[in-house]
Parts: structure tokens; C-alpha cells; sequence
């Protein structure tokens, strides 16, 4: 027979869990940063290396971070379903936890490209810096969907919305767009379940509402999911 396709969209609160900071947490990652000066294409022509530096420190973050139970959890379930991991995230703990089929809406840490030649994304586990040039002779910068800056992947990512027979949100706010648009595009009698630690208001009664941190939520939604 064949699996139903499980479609799971992830954000920081996931990753939180393995101590990488989210956003919006009065403690964040980018708490005493204004996401002007790190995160915008404008930044980055204004102070390359403030930029550089911060992602820098980001790369370093996610490489001494583990998976925990919510990314093994939810790639266990590529047994009994076909799962495709939508993430907002740029680390790559969906991968190490064992996930084969992740889409990476913003970009990767572990990636970069140059000014000149964005479609050539080659690997970086080290520091970016000013002067690292790629083979096109433009700056190198990191491979990641900066505010202002349009998401090459959501018309992807709709696509596989669009096919889901089960819908999952974790550890997102839906305040990130166009991110947050994507449960729109679920067909009305597609099963939807929203996994957090705080749930947002959510105006839709056939959602079923997990509010448990991560790792917690995952094991609650096998559950669910076993005896659907």
C-alpha cells in the first residue's frame, strides 16, 4: 500500500530544544542585534563584516548542536510515511537526525555563494571573510534568504503542500511569511496538526492543537497519528 505523504513544516522552536536560540525569545539569538544591520542585503554592502562575523558565529552554534528527540522523531516516521520536512531553519539538525528529504525555505548555514553567481552554492564548514571570493571574483557571502530578499523555494515548497495527506506545524510562529502562508494551501480535508510550546491564535477548529515543546509533541504526535 501506498504511505500517505506527511508534510511537516518546522521552525526555531524545534531546534531550540538543542540550544540553538530562536528569534523571537526575549533571550534570542538575536536579541541585542537589530535584524537591520545582520540580515538584509543593505547590511551586508554597509558592513560585511558585522555580518560575516554574525552568521560566522551562527555556523559555529549549529556545528556543536545535536539533533534531539523531535528531529529522530520525525524521521523514524519515514516508515510508516512518506515525510517531506519544509523547514525554516538553516541548520541542518533535520538531516542529522536522520530526515532524507528536508526543503530548506531559507537558505543553509553550511552553504554559500558569491554576489555575482548566486545559483553556484558551494560548501563551507569554516568562516566566511572579507575578501573570500568565489570563482567569479565576487565576495562569497552566506547561502541565506535574507529579509528583503525574495524565497526562491516557496513556489517548491506550495507544490508539496499541495500533495500532503497529513499537515504538521512545529515550533513555528506563523508569523514569518511566506512561510506562514503554507497551511492556506493544505486541502480542507487534509488532517492538520500545530505542535508548539505556546500555540498561536489559530481560527480553525479541525486543527488539532499539540501545545508541548518539541520533543514532547512529536512523541504525542505519533501517537495521534498510530491511532488515525
Amino acid at each position: 500500500m501506498k504511505k500517505k505523504h506527511l508534510v511537516v513544516l518546522t521552525g526555531a522552536g524545534i531546534s531550540a530544544e538543542s540550544g540553538l536560540k530562536t528569534f523571537r525569545d526575549s533571550d534570542g539569538l538575536w536579541n541585542g542585534y537589530d535584524v537591520r544591520d545582520v540580515a538584509t542585503p543593505r547590511a551586508f554592502i554597509k558592513d560585511s563584516a558585522l555580518v560575516l562575523d554574525f552568521y560566522n558565529m551562527r555556523r559555529r552554534d549549529v556545528a556543536a548542536a545535536s539533533p534531539n528527540a523531535a528531529h529522530t522523531g520525525l524521521a523514524g516516521l519515514e516508515k510508516e510515511f512518506n515525510v517531506t520536512i519544509i523547514t525554516q531553519n538553516i541548520d541542518d539538525l533535520h538531516e542529522r537526525g536522520g530526515s532524507t528529504n528536508v526543503l530548506h525555505l531559507h537558505g543553509e548555514i553550511f552553504k554559500m555563494h558569491s554576489i555575482g553567481r548566486p545559483g553556484e552554492v558551494l560548501e563551507i564548514r569554516g568562516d566566511i571573510n572579507v575578501g573570500d571570493k568565489g570563482n567569479d571574483g565576487t565576495q562569497l557571502r552566506p547561502h541565506i534568504v535574507w529579509f528583503e530578499e525574495p524565497v526562491p523555494m516557496i513556489e517548491k515548497a506550495v507544490q508539496v503542500v499541495l500533495t500532503a495527506d497529513i499537515f504538521v506545524v512545529i515550533g513555528t510562529s506563523l508569523q514569518v511569511y511566506p512561510a506562514a502562508s503554507l497551511i492556506d494551501y493544505v486541502a480542507p480535508s487534509v488532517p492538520k496538526f500545530i505542535v508548539d510550546k505556546s500555540i498561536p491564535f489559530v481560527n480553525d477548529p479541525s486543527i488539532q492543537l499539540i501545545e508541548m515543546p518539541a520533543t514532547t509533541g512529536v512523541k504525542e504526535l505519533k501517537k495521534l497519528l498510530d491511532n488515525g
